[in-house]
């Protein structure tokens, strides 16, 4: 469903991503792993259009959207929730989520969308009508990811979804993208928590320094020793 082939992208002079290729079938629920400034989040922003690719390709259905801007992968329902969720602090919850709706693919599931996310989240609902910068890490993060799905998501990406909250908000968050990935959806998660992941992911990558060094299924990936070099550098 979505495919990276060889890709190479960086900021300024550097080049972050080198030669990286992964494939994520549909229907995945693919975790991607790596320490600090192992590019990550290069790669999901790269898929997402707002870092430039500078070599290999980016296939989406078998078409090449290598190049796309930001607002055709949308459309396409290629659709991130970006680390530190970035909500609208001064709007409702519920108008974060319209927003979420706006573009062309979504806006006439709407409804059928927030309703779902009312479903998947009832402490949204119950604070439907409070600005979104009042509420918890937790909470906002809910929203980040219901602002996601009002999008009318095919392929929903996650930037360290379980940065900066508590153990417990971190479990509520992980059963909420194991249910949607039950439910058919597909779902990358870029992440440094390795152990959650391992245990959710039905397949995973790891970089290192901009590379892929190792891909597979979860329980072979946990006691590979390039998970562990990349990881602890052992």
């Amino acid at each position: 469903m979505l495919e990276v082939v060889g890709l190479n992208a960086g900021y300024g002079p550097v080049n972050v991503l080198e030669d990286v290729t992964i494939r994520v079938d549909e229907h995945a629920f693919f975790g991607l792993l790596g320490a600090n400034n192992a590019g990550k989040s290069t790669l999901i922003n790269a898929l997402s259009g707002t870092v430039a690719a500078r070599g290999g390709r980016i296939m989406f259905d078998g078409h090449d959207i290598t190049g796309l801007g930001p607002e055709k992968v949308v459309e396409l329902g290629i659709i991130q929730v970006p680390e530190g969720r970035l909500v609208f602090p001064q709007m409702s919850v519920i108008d974060n989520l319209m927003l979420g709706g706006y573009s062309k693919r979504a806006r006439g599931q709407r409804r059928q969308r927030l309703d779902e996310v009312f479903d998947l989240f009832p402490r949204l609902a119950e604070r439907r009508s409070q600005m979104a910068g009042t509420l918890s890490g937790g909470e906002q993060q809910m929203l980040a990811i219901g602002r996601g799905l009002a999008a009318n998501p095919r392929v929903l990406m996650l930037d360290e979804p379980s940065l900066g909250l508590s153990p417990l908000f971190v479990q509520n968050i992980f059963k909420a993208l194991s249910d949607l990935h039950k439910a058919g959806l597909t779902i990358l998660v870029v992440e440094q928590n390795l152990h959650l992941t391992l245990s959710h992911a039905t397949r995973c990558a790891v970089l290192e320094r901009g590379r892929v060094v190792v891909e597979g299924a979860g329980d072979e990936l946990r006691n590979d020793p390039n998970t562990r070099r990349a990881y602890l550098g052992l």
